[in-house]
């Protein structure tokens, strides 16, 4: 394998930051063809944070060395991975309409009026804050009921759909990044729904688990991502409050072997019907 360190110190006067190490064997799966999870697990499985891969404001330096690497050894390469670049419409997800066509499907605001009608395959769905947790679990557990909730764009068509499909006996449980904007995010889509739902919603993510993620070995330190946002609910309150209290967050792209155990479990009660 190319040696990458000394070959950025050569060319660009600069020594390889400190985690550059981390991402050999990731540039050695992409030269070997190896099929990779979307960039976000990149990031995560090397022991990056989810947007190091995908945001240059993440980590400065180490953003510099990957596009480096990538330019300079894979400019003519095709790299094995998992997209996670979805249509850019107002909703998408997989395993909740009945259709022919592929899943996942997407719904534009023209589209949102006849789309809350459809008929159904489920009447529980999980509810994803990041595509790429989204797609990845779609690509395999292709059954599941799944909803991109594309982190903060709580767009008219998204809540149009997401309410219509509640008013049917749809239920949902969320699932986000474990810092101080995915509880309040959380918080937010939960107010979006009858209070009735909202232990619905904290079926998985829950204080107990929280807390039990937040002072694992997975949770990492923050001060910016561990600030006091408000939150209202006494629930999303004590989540708040251990992010705050620990100082740390968890990224949801750490938790896929936890939701593969606990996805299963909840959506295991629900008798699955059309619904017309």
């Amino acid at each position: 394998m190319p040696d990458y360190l000394n070959a950025y110190a050569q060319a660009t006067g600069h020594q390889a930051p400190l985690q550059a190490s981390l991402l050999d064997p990731l540039f050695a799966a992409m030269k070997s063809g190896t099929a990779l999870p979307p960039r976000a697990q990149q990031a995560v499985d090397v022991g990056l944070t989810a947007h190091t891969l995908n945001d240059q404001r993440e980590n400065p330096a180490l953003w510099a060395y990957y596009r480096w690497v990538m330019q300079h050894y894979f400019a003519g390469q095709t790299i094995n991975e998992l997209s996670a670049r979805l249509i850019g419409l107002a909703f998408t997800s997989a395993g909740l309409f009945e259709s022919d066509l592929p899943q996942p499907l997407s719904f534009n605001p023209w589209q949102a009026g006849a789309a809350g009608e459809l008929p159904l395959l489920a009447k529980r769905a999980v509810v994803l804050e990041n595509n790429g947790v989204f797609i990845l679990l779609h690509r395999l557990h292709p059954t599941w009921p799944l909803v991109l909730q594309g982190g903060n764009d709580f767009n008219a068509t998204y809540v149009k759909l997401i309410q219509r499909l509640a008013e049917r006996g749809v239920e949902y449980t969320y699932l986000g990044d474990l810092d101080s904007k995915g509880i309040q995010m959380a918080e937010h889509f939960a107010s979006l729904l009858p209070a009735a739902q909202e232990k619905k919603v904290l079926a998985i993510q829950n204080p107990e688990r929280v807390i039990g993620w937040l002072t694992s070995t997975l949770a990492k330190s923050d001060t910016a991502r561990s600030r006091r946002l408000k939150v209202t609910s006494p629930q999303f309150e004590a989540e708040m409050d251990s992010v705050v209290v620990t100082g740390k967050f968890v990224e949801q792209e750490q938790l896929l072997s936890d939701y593969e155990r606990l996805i299963p479990a909840w959506l295991a009660n629900e008798n699955r019907r059309e619904d017309k």
